[in-house]
């Protein structure tokens, strides 16, 4: 069982970068693929991006193409997502995930794209 705490986040301006990082304690991070998802306010779940356990990005999300990269460092049990040029619809709450295990989310970060 993988534990996942993703802090940071907060208010950001449109244009902005962002950082994010999600921890993952409890099991064998190297062993899982991982992915970033969010839910904003006038959408459901949206699966961001993800990569494989030796870090090779296996998707990404057309709507943020060219401005996010999903990367992890397993020697630090880290993921990371990170976000250049925000614009207002990418606000919403982030998650990390194991894979596409929904259930594997820690409790997410607020993320607030607005001037």
């Amino acid at each position: 069982e993988v534990h996942l705490a993703e802090p940071g986040g907060g208010l950001v301006q449109p244009g902005g970068p962002l950082n994010l990082s999600c921890a993952a304690s409890g099991s064998t991070f190297s062993n899982f693929a991982m992915a970033g998802v969010r839910q904003g306010p006038d959408r459901g779940r949206e699966w961001v991006a993800s990569l494989n356990p030796g870090g090779i990005p296996t998707f990404c999300q057309d709507s943020v193409k060219g401005r996010f990269t999903i990367s992890r460092d397993n020697a630090k049990n880290t993921l990371y997502l990170q976000f250049t040029g925000l614009k207002t619809e990418d606000t919403g709450v982030y998650y990390c995930t194991r894979g596409l295990d929904w259930g594997s989310r820690g409790q997410g970060t607020q993320v607030t794209v607005s001037s």
